[in-house]
């Protein structure tokens, strides 16, 4: 089996959605190019990243928000496969949302809406230029928004229903950016140290930059880890669990991990795209049939992400609504 190779520019929009049903259907990762996001931004963001990282610890710590899920994570906080892993995973991670002010309207922290946490002058003295951090990665959201967007149009096309289908559920997604630094240790998964942990992503799509280091794995068919070396100027796209429910199964979350050979530091930067708080995810009429019966239950966009970040986060403390 093998990763094949999406672009989003393709004139050919008939044989791109052939193409990306197959990946859909078949791996449920795919690497994407022609997708207009400019090399010069996706260096910045690695350079900043790397900067954010290189903190002291007490100044990361301080940049953590754990009822909403933003900001530092602390290395080992997060454990993605807990029957396998002795302890967390061997990495650090940092998350930032969609700025909303907590005089805004859309301020509600039982739903994760609510401000990021940047670095600043107060909170982290040694980190020299936390406004270009932030324009920075406000520019990568944006871009990162703009082609997931148009991305999921193409896999409502690819699942067999109008271009337009999820639009709305997307005029105000969750919206997240994680910078992740992985340790120099080596993982032995026969020992259950892994940098991360097997699981599959919880929302709609995934865009993955990476560096240069190889890491990633996924789980074919076959059961078999096959890894998934980083392509320059392209993203890692993975299907997440709502896309497979939307589809009854038909398009694969796949599960994926990341394993250190211990020479080297590793960085990478998901950004997941997810429906609305409250979108209704339930199994598409178009993806089941009397002998297809739906073989998920609804659920909300909001309380699945929820539900997933409490199994994995130590420090996550939501708010309840009310």
């Amino acid at each position: 089996m093998t990763i094949a190779t999406i672009r989003l520019n393709d004139p050919d929009v008939e044989g791109l959605v052939e193409a990306l049903r197959s990946a859909c259907v078949n791996v449920g990762f795919f690497y994407l190019e022609g997708h207009g996001v400019d090399e010069e931004v996706f260096q910045k963001v690695k350079d900043q990243t790397r900067a954010l990282f290189r903190l002291p610890q007490d100044q990361k710590r301080a940049l953590s928000d754990p009822v909403l899920n933003r900001g530092y994570t602390a290395m080992g906080e997060e454990t993605l496969d807990p029957a396998r892993q002795k302890r967390g995973d061997t990495k650090e991670g940092f998350y930032i949302g969609k700025d909303v002010r907590p005089d805004s309207d859309e301020y509600n922290p039982a739903k994760l809406a609510g401000p990021n946490v940047w670095p600043s002058k107060e909170l982290s003295p040694s980190f020299l230029d936390s406004e270009s951090f932030k324009e920075t990665m406000q520019l990568y959201m944006e871009s990162c928004m703009s082609v997931a967007f148009r991305l999921v149009q193409l896999i409502a096309l690819a699942i067999g229903v109008d271009e337009h289908f999820f639009d709305a559920h997307f005029e105000n997604p969750l919206s997240t950016i994680r910078l992740l630094h992985y340790s120099k240790e080596r993982s032995v998964p026969e020992d259950g140290v892994f940098a991360c942990g097997a699981h599959t992503d919880y929302g709609m799509i995934t865009l993955l930059l990476t560096d240069s280091n190889e890491g990633l794995q996924v789980l074919t068919k076959e059961n078999v880890w096959l890894d998934v070396p980083p392509r320059p100027s392209a993203f890692v796209v993975n299907l997440g669990d709502m896309l497979e429910r939307w589809t009854n199964g038909m398009f694969r979350s796949t599960l994926h991990r990341v394993l250190t050979s211990g020479s080297s530091e590793r960085y990478s930067i998901p950004f997941f795209y997810e429906p609305h708080f409250d979108t209704e995810v339930e199994v598409l009429d178009v993806c089941c049939s009397p002998s297809n019966p739906p073989k998920y239950p609804p659920t909300t966009s909001g309380q699945h992400l929820l539900d997933k970040y409490k199994e994995t986060h130590a420090d996550f403390q939501p708010k309840e609504e009310g």
